[in-house]
């Protein structure tokens, strides 16, 4: 046997049927979207098998992009998780001869709960085609197993259309990345499109700040002891005069200045690079790479000193660019 001929052909046999799903799109796909779009319940997908794993899978992405979905393992609903279906609901069973003994068995009393049922289909005279309300029957189109027996071209197929339901709907809802990363906080996308400056800077005694009279040496015992690498200046009132970073410090010491009676207002950087706290961090990071800077000073609308944000605070939250 040629090994990459034969995994070649097993491609151009599931491509064959996801171009023929393709091409039998027709009002039916716009129907169940209208229902999925129209729904005051939720979107619950059911399937055994290989299309049970598909319709994990779809139900983890509708509600991923905003369509609240869960799936519902079709024996344990005939052991009481029938219970988690509603009539406000749209059920979408997934079944390509339509007999599958577990799906079946649920579709009168899912009828009997009054949820829509939606059926996906190879089979036009099956069972779950007579139970559905909205019934999509997938095209001819031959399995890539070499027995011709397990689930693989059809499995793809009902993969790529639930996909294509899915990102249609959150299209037609204006679902932002906003939202995505409100629902994905955990991931990367979503932390840059989530976390702001104020969720990760150094706040109250956390930050090292002294003021404006105070000696060079004493700002630098500040500046060790917290160890974000910068001393802010803030005057009596909060408001942030200027600051000394690590690396300014070490140009001071080779300018040989005396430490121990020079005053950080001699020496501070005035009117630093800030930022504000309302800010995503993703874009302070941006800001700080752009400026070829460590840390920013946080202030808000009023020049009043609030924090302290570092490259590695950022990097540390899992935000990289």
């Amino acid at each position: 046997m040629d090994i990459l001929a034969e995994g070649k052909r097993v491609f151009d046999v599931e491509i064959e049927a996801l171009q023929r799903t393709k091409e039998a799109l027709d009002n039916t796909f716009v129907s169940i979207l209208n229902a999925v779009q129209t729904c005051t319940g939720k979107v619950i997908f059911t399937g055994i098998g290989k299309p049970g794993h598909i319709a994990t899978k779809l139900a983890a992405t509708f509600a991923s992009l905003g369509t609240p979905s869960f799936y519902l393992h079709p024996a344990e609903a005939m052991h009481g998780d029938l219970g988690m279906v509603s009539e406000d609901d749209v059920v979408i069973a997934i079944s390509y001869s339509g007999e599958s003994d577990e799906i079946v068995r649920i579709l009168p009393n899912i009828r009997m709960i009054g949820a829509t049922i939606i059926g996906i289909t190879g089979n036009p005279n099956s069972t779950l085609a007579k139970f559905s309300d909205i019934l999509q029957v997938l095209p001819e189109f031959s399995e890539a197993c070499n027995l011709g027996l397990a689930p693989t071209s059809s499995t793809t197929a009902v993969l790529c259309y639930g996909d294509a339901l899915a990102v249609v709907a959150s299209e037609q809802s204006g679902f932002t990345e906003s939202d995505f990363g409100m629902f994905h906080p955990a991931g990367a996308l979503g932390k840059k499109l989530v976390l702001k400056v104020s969720d990760l800077m150094a706040k109250g005694d956390e930050n090292p700040f002294v003021d404006e009279n105070t000696l060079l040496i004493e700002a630098i015992s500040v500046m060790s002891k917290k160890g974000l690498g910068v001393v802010s200046i803030v005057n009596e009132n909060g408001f942030l005069k200027g600051i000394i970073t690590d690396g300014d410090l070490r140009r001071i010491i080779e300018k040989r200045v005396d430490l121990y009676n020079v005053k950080v207002s001699d020496v501070m950087i005035r009117d630093p690079k800030k930022y504000k706290p309302d800010k995503l961090a993703v874009d302070a990071l941006h800001y700080i790479k752009e400026n070829s800077i460590n840390n920013l000073p946080i202030v808000d609308d009023n020049n009043i000193f609030c924090g302290t944000i570092t490259w590695q605070m950022i990097i540390r939250a899992g935000i990289v660019i």
